[in-house]
């Protein structure tokens, strides 16, 4: 009698094991992450990571949309706010939150992904830098609203304001990364509002 193979499991759970595979890239960036590193964690081998995922870069995508879902609405939920500064305070609050969440790694997957990417990298660098610069000019474009609703000043710089808040998110993102706890983080957002026109 023939010994049957065995192949990938057959309570194999994709959603289970991307959610694996995105804590992988969220701790060690794109290109930290090796694919051993990668079927270890997700617990297939690499012809069943192929078979399924495709290669390393689109199972980095899929990982990207699925961190995405989970935290997308933490932004969108930002842009509902009354005032202006009522989006910044929830964004970064919630940032500051996220990112500290004691059953994941700590910043953020789309800023962790970025950092010491080589050319071979330069595709998946590149739809994270668009990724931000998206969610930059959404800011802009709420800010610009604040202004002609009059909850901002005439001579208030949506643009400018927009890249600063989406550069202390960015900051943030690597000082979790780093270790800085929650505490710090949530200082760092008061100082912000303590800078907001009007406080």
């Amino acid at each position: 009698m023939k010994e049957r193979k065995i192949g990938r499991p057959r309570t194999f759970d994709a959603d289970q094991a991307l959610d694996k595979a995105m804590k992988v890239f969220w701790e060690k960036g794109y290109e930290g992450s090796s694919l051993p590193e990668l079927t270890e964690a997700m617990g297939m081998n690499r012809p069943s990571l192929y078979a399924v995922f495709g290669n390393k870069e689109n199972l980095f995508k899929l990982a990207l949309e699925r961190y995405g879902a989970t935290h997308d609405p933490l932004f969108d939920a930002a842009l509902q706010k009354a005032t202006a500064r009522g989006v910044v305070e929830h964004f970064l609050r919630g940032n500051a939150d996220a990112q500290t969440e004691e059953e994941n790694p700590h910043g953020c997957l789309v800023i962790n992904g970025a950092l010491a990417c080589s050319d071979d990298a330069l595709p998946i660098r590149n739809s994270l830098i668009e990724r931000r610069a998206v969610a930059e000019a959404r800011l802009r474009d709420r800010f610009d609203r604040a202004k002609a609703e009059g909850d901002l000043p005439e001579d208030f710089c949506a643009s400018q304001m927009a890249r600063y808040v989406m550069t202390m998110s960015n900051g943030m993102a690597v000082q979790a990364a780093a270790g800085a706890s929650r505490k710090q983080l949530q200082e760092v957002v008061d100082q912000v509002l303590r800078g907001w026109p009007g406080a």
